[in-house]
């Protein structure tokens, strides 16, 4: 990871989750092994005014408000992660309709706008909403840093290809936070 965090912006990708859908258990209990490393991921942001970026499934809602998505998401098995992660009013806050933080939403522009082309990307799941994020990062040239510490999937052994994939075609460095 690079010293000056200038060019840095951190992406936490669909970490307000209601955890209700077949495979959530696996991914649940995954995501609760990465939470306290997700917590030191902001921490680290704030400390180092690096934007934090959340970008989220829409559930449906199609309206770019935390709030109203963390409503619809906070239940028992969700609330302590959402309570431990979610966004402040310094926060920026992007719904996506599909698997890539970049189709279909503002983020290149936004990132863009900041001046950023260094990622730290985080959240779940892994395999699926942080891969594809992560091929399109690395065909609009950002370079990237992807905690494998800071990423779950329902299967590890997914998640462990997905980290893979990540650093040998994308060149995304994968060390833990």
């Amino acid at each position: 990871m690079e010293n000056d965090y200038k060019k840095t912006a951190v992406l936490f990708v669909d970490i307000i989750n209601h955890f209700d859908f077949d495979g959530s258990q696996k991914l649940l209990k995954h995501t609760n092994d990465i939470l306290p490393n997700l917590k030191k991921l902001k921490a680290f942001a704030k400390e180092n005014k690096i934007p934090t970026i959340y970008i989220n499934d829409h559930y449906g809602l199609w309206q770019a408000d935390f709030n109203k998505i963390i409503d619809l998401c906070r239940n028992e098995k969700s609330e302590h992660i959402i309570d431990a992660i979610k966004p402040d009013d310094n926060d920026y806050f992007l719904i996506k309709p599909q698997h890539s933080a970049f189709f279909q939403t503002p983020l290149q522009s936004l990132l863009n706008e900041l001046g950023k082309t260094h990622l730290i990307m985080a959240g779940v799941a892994g395999d699926i909403c942080i891969l594809f994020t992560a091929k399109d990062a690395y065909m609009y040239q950002f370079d990237m840093y992807i905690p494998k510490n800071c990423m779950a999937s329902e299967e590890k052994e997914t998640n462990d290809y997905a980290l893979y994939l990540m650093n040998s075609v994308m060149k995304a460095k994968i060390d833990a936070f």
